[in-house]
């Protein structure tokens, strides 16, 4: 498991390809944050990815930060951890808004339920990828 801290939270790479982001407390995330969030994630992770957002403080997007979020095509699943009602509401909002690839996105008020998802989640995506390359 590696941490990386970065200017607006910690990266913590849980295997290959799944990573959990907890965003500091009070941060804005800013269209340069995403930026560097994506870039961190292509460069630390085997493709396609999934991530595990820990909801464990409270934080906001800019409204251009929340157009660009999770849009790079090498996400393939995100699973939230919300721990009140109001963090939960705000990562539906952030799923409805549209996108040229839907999320593959659930929220759960437990980590291991979220993490179980994901890696089931990887798995399909690995079986999937076996089954097309043996076509």
């Amino acid at each position: 498991m590696n941490d990386h801290k970065l200017d607006f939270g910690r990266i913590i790479i849980l295997q290959p390809d799944i990573a959990e982001v907890i965003i500091n407390e009070g941060i804005e995330m800013n269209e340069a944050m995403v930026d560097n969030y994506h870039s961190f994630l292509i460069e630390h992770l085997v493709a396609p990815f999934s991530i595990l957002v820990n909801k464990l403080n409270a934080y906001t997007y800019t409204f251009d930060a929340q157009l660009k979020i999770a849009t790079i095509p090498q996400i393939y699943s995100m699973a939230v951890v919300t721990y009140t009602h109001i963090s939960e509401v705000a990562t539906v909002s952030l799923n409805s808004i549209p996108r040229d690839k839907p999320w593959n996105l659930r929220t759960f008020s437990s980590r291991e339920h979220a993490l179980a998802w994901l890696k089931q989640n990887q798995i399909q995506i690995q079986n999937e990828d076996d089954n097309a390359s043996s076509d």
